[in-house]
């Protein structure tokens, strides 16, 4: 053997995959030797629909990078696509390894006090998006001070008028020129499989994870929206993780709504993949909803809604008066404000897309 270390193919602790699946050597005159020219680091740690929304950056590095090897350090690395070279979780382990490595740039897009400091650690030729200054998290330079003050300042953030994804190409200097969502690959399974092929779906996201309960939409609003469904023909299709699962059997046996229970994320993605819409408040499924091309009704109360930007026609449904909850992870309304969004008005926005 000729051992390329530089190889994007190569492992080092294991046979690379041509070896395994192909039985060739390592070599120079390897048909699957692939150079890298160099390496770029991507900090993004969560939450996991963060994570999600961030990978469109991915398509722009590797038109500008092509050659280069991509890491990423986060929470959450199965929801990262196969594009990654080096998938990496947030552990001594990885930041050991990190800190032995040149990269050309590197960019942190966490102001957590962790990621920041990391950012400083490490040898990292050009830096963008969030460092220290003073030991406090900070922008790097004035390239990410846009969406660093969207974080430190309500009134900020709600006059803002740009989408994530203009925000976090800003802080490279780029234009966002609509770049898509980079998802893993799928895997179905016999649960999934047995899905009518021949039905078209709603897909209803019941929950919001265990941090923003501030967006949880009431349970009686699910029940309201499926019964209207069902008596228009439409088959319901309820969507979640494991926090949703007692709230969506207890849903499934109220209205006869299909529930196949929750599953691991690659599979997640070809169960909302069966829906023809979906609905949902500011979670990871609708980020999913979104990858795919799915039509979304979003349910959003306590978020500026310029946050977000669709690839299909989609419509967010909000309160009709403000929500003084804005970005707090509960509610300080003795009723929460998103309970304003009736069944009935998600009900015709659902009506409203199958038209277009």
């Amino acid at each position: 053997m000729d051992i390329q270390y530089n190889c994007r193919q190569y492992k080092g602790t294991v046979p690379c995959k041509p070896h395994k699946e192909q039985g060739v050597e390592c070599s120079l005159i390897c048909e699957f030797y692939e150079p890298t020219g160099g390496n770029i680091l991507i900090i993004k740690l969560g939450a996991m629909g963060d994570v999600i929304r961030t990978t469109p950056l991915l398509f722009r590095i590797k038109r500008e990078y092509p050659n280069h090897r991509i890491f990423w350090l986060t929470h959450f690395v199965d929801v990262l696509p196969d594009i990654i070279d080096e998938p990496l979780n947030f552990s001594i382990e990885s930041i050991t390894y990190l800190k032995s490595i040149n990269f050309d740039f590197g960019i942190n897009l966490d102001k957590e006090p962790e990621a920041c400091a990391l950012m400083e650690q490490l040898n990292i030729k050009d830096k963008y998006g969030f460092g220290l200054i003073h030991d406090m998290p900070a922008p790097i330079n004035d390239l990410a001070n846009h969406k660093f003050k969207t974080g430190i300042s309500d009134s900020y953030s709600k006059a803002n008028t740009q989408h994530y994804l203009q925000e976090i190409f800003s802080i490279f200097g780029w234009k966002y020129n609509g770049e898509e969502y980079h998802l893993p690959g799928t895997r179905s399974n016999t649960t999934i499989d047995a899905i009518s092929k021949n039905k078209t779906y709603i897909g209803l996201n019941t929950g919001c994870g265990e941090r923003w309960t501030s967006r949880q939409w009431p349970y009686e609003n699910w029940t309201d929206l499926i019964i209207k469904l069902q008596k228009e023909g439409f088959n319901v299709l309820l969507l979640g993780g494991k926090s949703e699962d007692l709230r969506n059997k207890e849903i499934s046996k109220l209205t006869g709504a299909e529930y196949t229970g929750f599953f691991q994320f690659d599979e997640f993605i070809s169960l909302v993949d069966k829906c023809e819409i979906v609905v949902s408040t500011v979670t990871m499924a609708m980020h999913v909803a979104i990858g795919l091309k799915k039509p979304l009704v979003l349910l959003n109360n306590i978020f500026n809604s310029n946050e977000f930007y669709f690839f299909n026609d989609s419509i967010i449904l909000e309160p009709e008066r403000e929500c003084e909850c804005y970005y707090r992870p509960t509610c300080v309304n003795e009723i929460s404000c998103i309970a304003e969004v009736t069944a009935e008005q998600v009900f015709t926005a659902i009506k409203k897309l199958r038209l277009k």
